[in-house]
């Protein structure tokens, strides 16, 4: 089959980021080969539900030895796409667009962002982890211009859906939207919705749980 043909679910590629990072450091360990199993191990999975998702790299394992490792590691990176390049524009340069701006890492992964954008005039014309901040209103211009597909926006809640508006006007097809609002685009537009407060929502809630079940517990 062809790859180009392949859909791979949702949650298998937000499992893939995790394998990655385990076999990653494994790697520096001298670590040379591995198996589904001890992936599952190592981050508390079903071994069948981590066997099925890396079916999808499309590689043989040796019997009694498992996966080469550099060799996994590189095909998934390429289902995910992390071995091509991809430029991206960022818009808000607060403290969140500053930090991401910041993370060099992103480079590893194949998003290179390459200018960023805001509508602070103390902001506009200086340069941000080697990055250069152009003002909100050169977006639409530099996105057709440079063919940008990625947009990355950290803006506030209700400047988000104007810089998306432009984003896409401009010919961006791919959002990774920060703002703790939903965006509306058009059906062929991919959206990202990264929400940190819906992540810590999660963790106070279970925080809490487990204090007030501690709390029930009579002591001897």
């Amino acid at each position: 089959m062809d790859e180009k043909t392949i859909i791979i679910p949702e949650p298998t590629l937000r499992r893939l980021p995790k394998y990655i990072h385990v076999l990653e450091r494994w790697g520096k360990a001298g670590q040379e080969f591995v198996s589904s199993s001890m992936i599952a191990n190592e981050l508390e999975l079903d071994s069948i539900q981590v066997r099925k998702d890396l079916s999808f790299a499309g590689l043989t394992g040796k019997p009694k030895v498992g996966f080469e490792l550099k060799e996994l590691v590189a095909a998934l990176h390429h289902i995910l796409n992390w071995d091509n390049k991809e430029d991206a524009f960022l818009v808000g340069m607060g403290s969140l667009g500053e930090a991401i701006l910041g993370y060099q890492n992103f480079k590893r992964y194949g998003l290179n962002i390459i200018a960023a954008f805001d509508i602070d005039k103390n902001k506009i014309g200086a340069r941000q982890a080697g990055v250069d901040i152009f003002d909100l209103d050169k977006l639409h211009d530099l996105t057709q211009r440079m063919h940008i597909n990625i947009g990355i926006i950290t803006v506030p809640a209700e400047a988000a859906q104007n810089v998306a508006d432009i984003m896409v006007d401009g010919g961006i097809t791919a959002i990774w939207n920060f703002a703790p609002i939903h965006l509306k685009v058009p059906d062929n537009i991919i959206v990202e919705h990264a929400q940190l407060s819906l992540s810590l929502a999660v963790l106070t809630h279970k925080l809490s749980s487990k204090m007030r079940t501690q709390e029930a517990v009579p002591a001897i």
